[in-house]
């Protein structure tokens, strides 16, 4: 199986590393290189100045290319999994200094400004100086006019919810219905659609967007034509692709990786 028709990466390992303090850097990951579930006292904003970066906890994934950023509160604990060459740039904020009011991770947008300065403050984060800690203000309120996004997976808590998912995360391309895919998995297409709406807060169609547009990101980051990962993740044509894509993130998947 190719590598990019792989579910989102699970948060659970045997352990998990405790780190008090949120890091502030900018890291280079290599395509399929993962940071293993761990936990801060403090918050973080994740975002990719190059490739996607995915972030899962127990309760789902959520995905991000340079248009984005991934806001993560105290304490949650996640790992990391970058999509194609990384520029990973991580914001560390004191756990008193919640500039969204949220607790729950969220995908922020990021225009030009905010991705500056993102950039600009995780380029020296020695620096202790005042021009930091105004640009760090700027950034923060920047944070807060940033709309959110719904690019999440959640994790399916009922075994009939998740073993459609499974089905369909193996195989993007699988366009059977939801009856179809509760036939093979041996549940009621209209216990399965109650599910969706009860877990996830959505609807099959929604969610099973929701899932190729995460598998067609992995994909562009790996440097797959348009037309073949528009194949692969299930859309009738190309333009059918490029049109959900470019509602979805602002722009089109043949600029994906030329927007860093």
């Amino acid at each position: 199986m190719s590598k990019t028709r792989q579910s989102p990466p699970s948060p659970h390992t045997p352990s998990v590393r405790h780190t008090p303090t949120a890091p502030t850097r900018a890291q280079r990951l290599v395509a399929g290189q993962r940071i293993d579930a761990h936990r801060h006292d403090e918050h973080q904003i994740v975002h990719a100045g190059s490739g996607v970066v995915a972030v899962t906890t127990e309760a789902g994934t959520w995905f991000a290319p340079g248009t984005r950023a991934i806001w993560i509160p105290a304490g949650t604990v996640h790992s990391h999994r970058a999509h194609g060459p990384l520029d990973l740039h991580l914001v560390g904020l004191p756990a008193a200094a919640n500039p969204l009011g949220l607790h729950t991770p969220v995908v922020l947008a990021v225009g030009p400004l905010l991705r500056e300065l993102i950039v600009a403050y995780t380029r020296d984060p020695g620096d202790t100086g005042p021009e930091r800690r105004r640009l760090l203000a700027v950034l923060c309120d920047q944070l807060r006019a940033s709309p959110q996004q719904p690019l999440r997976l959640p994790t399916a808590g009922d075994p009939r919810l998740a073993a459609v998912c499974a089905l369909v995360h193996a195989d993007p391309a699988d366009t059977r219905t939801l009856a179809a895919l509760g036939a093979a998995t041996g549940s009621a297409e209209r216990t399965l659609s109650r599910l969706f709406r009860r877990e996830f807060g959505m609807t099959f169609p929604q969610w099973r967007t929701q899932s190729r547009l995460y598998h067609a990101l992995s994909m562009l980051a790996d440097d797959l034509p348009v037309t073949s990962v528009a194949h692969r993740c299930g859309w009738s044509s190309a333009s059918a692709f490029i049109e959900v894509f470019r509602r979805t993130f602002g722009y089109t998947p043949g600029t994906h990786n030329r927007r860093t």
